[in-house]
């Protein structure tokens, strides 16, 4: 593999990326030295309380699939990666960069869409920026998006905070964006349909901070790289073993033959709406009651416990057949341009 150049799989979340952050990125703008150590977004001192700071760049093809589009994603994107290090969004820029040609009503739909679900959401979009390249410079549009948020006065999350004996929650299905994305690109078509978990996740963390507060330890929207890129880093972050049980998380029967008919690991399939939470073992079963009763977390379930601290950590997942093996962090991008 050519060392010596971008590569579409430095996009992807797995390992390569992780490599391009921690080995050029941070070393030239003289960030933390681990990339681990980076959460979706960055915690702010303000003189009363603390604020976060998140951006991010879309550039999904196609720009309209199944449950959503580029518009809607951004801003879930935003809000999602806000609300994970318990942030309730203030306020959001929108900048554009449009290809020569593009159709006018087709970017006014699209934008539509990031305002309805940040109205939705309770967040409002302040600031902008417009660019217009010629057609060999960029394909349709791409979006990057950034907020700002409050972050909640009992949020204590980090990678320190996860402890042995600590549950593992997952809200719903996973690979629902990714393999509906795919799919459509594709031109596939299945006995039913696939749709995208698009969606903001800011009820589902502000409700366990509600009942939970300190007690939830540590969140996540596993987004490129899917579950699997999560729960490496968590166990790297955290420097301890985890186990999953493969029986405990919620399937979307069609999203798996999807995936067994491409050749993909639905735990690597990039989510756009779901939650990965740590917290303390004995409030697992009440967080599952608070998470099911919101729509887009009926499926809410407990998939597995941290373990003890090792020096070498390992992400164990207990296959259905009653084996073992080991969940690694995907190397490079499985799905292309699905955010």
């Amino acid at each position: 593999m050519d060392t010596t150049h971008i590569q579409l799989a430095h996009g992807g979340g797995g390992q390569l990326t992780a490599d391009l952050i921690s080995q050029v990125i941070l070393p030239a703008i003289g960030g933390p030295q681990h990339s681990h150590q980076l959460t979706d977004a960055a915690t702010l001192e303000a003189p009363h309380g603390h604020l976060a700071f998140t951006t991010d760049s879309y550039v999904v093809q196609p720009l309209e699939f199944p449950g959503g589009d580029i518009g809607k994603l951004a801003v879930c994107g935003t809000i999602n990666d806000l609300s994970v290090v318990g942030a309730h969004p203030l306020g959001m820029s929108l900048a554009l960069v449009i290809q020569e040609g593009f159709e006018i009503e087709l970017l006014r739909r699209l934008l539509t869409s990031a305002g309805a679900e940040a109205k939705a959401a309770g967040a409002h979009v302040v600031t902008g920026d417009t660019k217009v390249v010629d057609r060999s410079a960029c394909d349709g549009l791409i979006i990057n998006s950034s907020g700002v948020g409050l972050v909640h006065p009992a949020a204590r999350l980090g990678f320190d905070r996860v402890n042995e004996g600590d549950a593992i929650l997952l809200s719903g299905p996973l690979g629902e964006h990714g393999l509906a994305v795919m799919s459509k690109r594709k031109g596939l078509s299945f006995s039913a349909d696939l749709v995208s978990d698009c969606a903001s996740i800011g009820q589902l963390t502000a409700a366990l901070l509600e009942e939970f507060g300190p007690a939830v330890h540590f969140m996540r929207d596993p987004t490129r790289g899917g579950l699997a890129a999560t729960l490496a880093e968590l166990s790297v972050g955290a420097r301890r073993d985890l186990e999953i049980v493969e029986s405990s998380i919620p399937a979307n029967k069609t999203v798996r033959a999807a995936a067994e008919m491409l050749g993909l690991d639905v735990l690597a399939a990039a989510n756009e709406g779901k939650l990965v939470a740590v917290l303390e073992a004995g409030a697992a079963a009440k967080a599952i009651a608070i998470l099911s009763k919101f729509k887009i977390a009926r499926r809410a379930a407990v998939i597995g416990a941290v373990g003890a601290a090792s020096d070498d950590p390992l992400v164990e997942l207990v296959t259905t057949a009653g084996g073992r093996r080991v969940v690694q962090m995907p190397y490079g991008e499985e799905l292309p341009r699905i955010c």
